[in-house]
């Protein structure tokens, strides 16, 4: 069967590849309201982990006065959640070979709640920051596995599926910073960090949709027998770890010889990742997912996408409070229309993905943020704010059904689940770099210009989304040898 989301492969001598593919629709399938419903059960399980990042970002004032730290420490709050979120998934990615959806989620949702429950109970900073990475990683591998059941579906119901987590994730993580408001105002920014600990109780509405869960569209699990390449996930983990912390150096007071470790440090991980990359073409960053036509292309987009849109959702709260003189509730009250942008935009992007090729949509995507960034730089009246985060809320939540759905196509059938990992790796790095270096250049330069400088990051997604690319060959068809030439 011909997928209905195949963006840039299956060109036809110059003419752009649509999305869905040329040819009549085809037909709905009698189990359509099913597949509504399991579209609505992964939303739901993703509610709590989203509402993670958006919660926490009107908490943070508080949170910094009540544990004694400069704001820009408190950075670390979001940022150290997007890391192992972000670390996790290319390792979800690749227990998906052995294991199925539902195993994968039931392990992220407890480790979700653990690490949840360790930062709201934290008295220090450091074991808050502990609890947040923690809970990131298990926040990781459930979206890794929320993501697996959602792109075994055919055709239209896969980008329905998408297109309704997209819309629960960025409403969530909008509509967070209401909750973390009200929450702060009433129980205090220990309970907004426990909020992600009501997967566990979500986890169990799912249950009736196990069966579904454990679907898997990846193919034949002929990798079972392979060993987890620990030194090609340590070499990436030390890597990521070492690009957010120099970022935020400055704002947290982290002395030079530290910075020059940490700085050693990132240099070594990368060269080791080249390395290890190029000695072991099967290890825990396949160099045969990596040099996929495409591939990089999209996670780079996405990555500078969400780092546009985390980075604003860092530093509107603070701003609306300084505009308006209130707290963080109603902070939270302002950004829910912003918020609420996010569901036309996740069904819209499957209107657009009929006309549009994928390349296209994403360089929309991509200018919608770049414009939301600048214009929180240059705004200091709360409307405009609003306004700014609701363009990056509509760019996140389109890049992130767009990009997602675009994995499978871009890979053979058996690489499908690294790819998405990897994919929503850098993704959700780009999610940590944001916060990261806003918080780390405000510290140097005034919060307009580190906006400014936010926005560079998507319009180099946009520059990149419309580099002209040579037609690709075919993708391999399931059952291809692995590691076969593209």
């Amino acid at each position: 069967m011909q997928r209905s989301f195949s963006m840039s492969q299956h060109t036809r001598q110059g003419t752009p590849q649509k999305i869905p593919s040329g040819g009549a629709p085809a037909p709905e399938r009698a189990d359509a309201p099913g597949e509504r419903r399991l579209g609505l059960t992964l939303g739901m399980l993703v509610l709590p982990m989203y509402v993670a990042l958006g919660a926490p970002s009107v908490a943070l004032p508080a949170i910094g006065r009540a544990l004694a730290v400069p704001f820009g420490a408190t950075a670390w709050i979001l940022a150290a959640w997007s890391l192992t979120s972000a670390l996790a998934m290319p390792v979800a990615g690749r227990l998906l070979v052995r294991r199925s959806p539902f195993q994968v989620l039931v392990t992220g949702v407890v480790a979700l709640a653990a690490g949840s429950a360790l930062a709201g109970a934290g008295p220090t900073l450091f074991v808050v920051i502990v609890g947040r990475l923690i809970g990131g990683a298990g926040a990781g591998a459930t979206v890794i596995a929320v993501f697996a059941a959602a792109t075994a579906l055919p055709g239209r119901q896969r980008i329905r599926a998408l297109g309704i987590i997209a819309a629960a994730g960025a409403t969530a993580s909008g509509c967070g910073t209401l909750v973390g408001g009200v929450v702060t105002a009433w129980l205090g920014w220990r309970a907004v960090l426990a909020i992600p600990a009501l997967a566990l109780p979500l986890l169990l509405a799912a249950l009736p949709s196990r069966r579904a869960l454990t679907r898997d569209g990846g193919g034949e699990r002929n990798d079972s027998t392979e060993r987890l390449d620990i030194a090609g996930a340590a070499v990436l983990s030390v890597l990521a770890g070492s690009v957010i912390t120099l970022l935020q150096a400055h704002s947290v007071g982290l002395p030079a010889p530290v910075t020059l470790v940490v700085a050693a440090a990132g240099a070594l991980a990368a060269g080791g990742l080249w390395w290890r990359v190029r000695s072991t073409p099967d290890g825990f960053v396949p160099r045969r997912v990596i040099a996929s036509r495409g591939f990089l292309a999209a996670g780079l987009i996405g990555g500078t996408v969400f780092a546009g849109y985390y980075g604003v959702l860092f530093r509107a709260p603070s701003l609306i409070e300084q505009a308006t003189g209130g707290g963080p509730l109603e902070a939270g009250v302002l950004l829910v229309p912003a918020a609420a942008c996010s569901v036309p935009a996740g069904r819209l992007v499957g209107i657009f993905t009929d006309r549009f090729t994928g390349w296209q949509v994403s360089a929309g995507l991509a200018a919608l943020t770049v414009i939301g960034v600048l214009v929180l730089a240059v705004s200091t009246a709360p409307v405009p704010i609003v306004i700014g985060t609701a363009l990056t809320v509509c760019g996140f939540a389109g890049a992130q059904a767009v990009l997602v759905s675009l994995a499978p196509d871009l890979v053979a059938t058996d690489d499908r689940h690294t790819a998405q990992g990897l994919l929503n790796f850098m993704n959700a790095l780009g999610g940590g770099i944001g916060p990261a270096a806003v918080a780390g250049l405000s510290g140097i330069v005034p919060a307009p210009m580190a906006l400014a400088v936010l926005a560079a990051l998507p319009l180099a997604g946009l520059v990149l989304s419309l580099t002209p690319r040579p037609a690709a060959a075919r993708r391999p068809e399931p059952g291809a040898t692995r590691g076969s030439p593209r």
